[in-house]
């Protein structure tokens, strides 16, 4: 419908005579009829947000990494971003938003709109840990996601200097006081040496570093007894024989380390690892989160991306995002309940 007026070439416009009350009333009539009948998606701008999922995705969708360049979840964030485009037929962009163990991201990505074209790819330690620190009012909560999958899991594996008594974990716990490092305040390598040392009633004292290979690097030097490390930062060293390991933190034996045994199994019922996972702002539309779900399953299978968790030493962790929820809900409980029995103070370990 062509509501402008026509005016003849080279003529001044001039305001338009009024019409007569009943042909305005049926001109108004007609025009309200049309608008009436106007499709409700051009009213809420074509349907972008994806409300149902039909047209999702037009435009290329974004994934926040909470982290600096470089670490692992970084790496894991561009493997998938490189294997979803053809699945998920839209560019995948990764952003970066580094600070305060992830919540900067988090409340970036998670106070936007819930249309699935904005995610993050978050560490199960912000959740779960984070709040054993410190108490924060305004901190990131499970209520403000919409999971949508499991990615991977990292274990966490406790080593000593080569030339350091401790054969065994037995050994270490029954050395006396202990200087452990940790890849820094918040961190699973943290909790997991405090639960041990705590269950073990050994006097230990934390040390922080700015992440594993600052840890691993002090390990060489001799300047800890013992410290916490993600698999891809001390196989390396165990393999040249700098490091020895005592114990994984994982729920069964590391396949990077199959002759390590678990600290379940040495006697000390601790389980503490890494997990990250695909999160999008809460109100998520459920065919959306589908489609972005199915998309991720056909990414993780490709070739190319399970070669970067190989080298990498992470595994993999094939997850709903019902089951996300659960699990980072279990762990945070958890963790809460195991710190409080023991009398464990992270707060003061930074």
């Amino acid at each position: 419908m062509n509501m402008s007026t026509r005016r003849p070439r080279g003529r001044v416009a001039t305001a338009p005579t009024a019409l007569p009350r009943r042909r305005f009333l049926a001109a108004g009539a007609a025009l309200a009829l049309a608008v009436t009948a106007l499709p409700a998606c051009s009213v809420e701008g074509g349907g972008s947000s994806g409300g149902d999922g039909g047209d999702y995705p037009s435009r290329a969708v974004e994934f926040t990494v909470p982290t600096e360049p470089g670490g692992s979840t970084d790496t894991i964030t561009r493997a998938l971003a490189k294997s979803i485009e053809k699945p998920l037929g839209a560019q995948a962009v990764v952003v970066n938003k580094p600070g305060a163990n992830g919540k900067i991201a988090g409340k970036d990505v998670f106070s936007g709109k819930p249309d699935g074209y904005r995610v993050a790819v978050m560490p199960q330690s912000l959740f779960a840990i984070g709040p054993l620190m410190v108490k924060d009012p305004d901190a990131v909560k499970l209520e403000d996601m919409t999971f949508v999958k499991g990615l991977t899991v990292e274990d966490f594996v406790l080593v000593v200097p080569k030339d350091s008594k401790a054969r065994t974990l037995k050994d270490l716990v029954e050395s006396g006081d202990v200087r452990y490092g940790t890849t820094g305040a918040g961190t699973g390598s943290q909790l997991a040496q405090a639960l041990l040392f705590g269950l073990a009633k050994v006097r230990a004292t934390a040390v922080p570093f700015d992440g594993g290979a600052p840890l691993a690097s002090a390990l060489l030097g001799r300047k800890v007894d013992a410290g916490a490390l993600h698999p891809a930062d001390a196989v390396k060293h165990i393999e040249a024989g700098n490091l020895r390991p005592l114990a994984v933190f994982g729920s069964r034996r590391s396949q990077a380390l199959p002759d390590v045994p678990t600290a379940t199994e040495s006697g000390y019922k601790i389980v503490v690892d890494q997990r990250r996972f695909v999160a999008a702002p809460a109100g998520l539309p459920a065919a959306v989160r589908d489609k972005l779900a199915e998309a991720i399953d056909r990414a993780v299978a490709s070739p190319e991306y399970g070669q970067v968790l190989q080298r990498n030493h992470i595994g993999r962790w094939d997850a709903g995002g019902d089951e996300v929820g659960r699990q980072l809900t279990k762990s945070r409980d958890d963790f809460a309940a195991m710190t409080k029995t023991l009398g464990i103070d992270l707060t003061g370990q930074r």
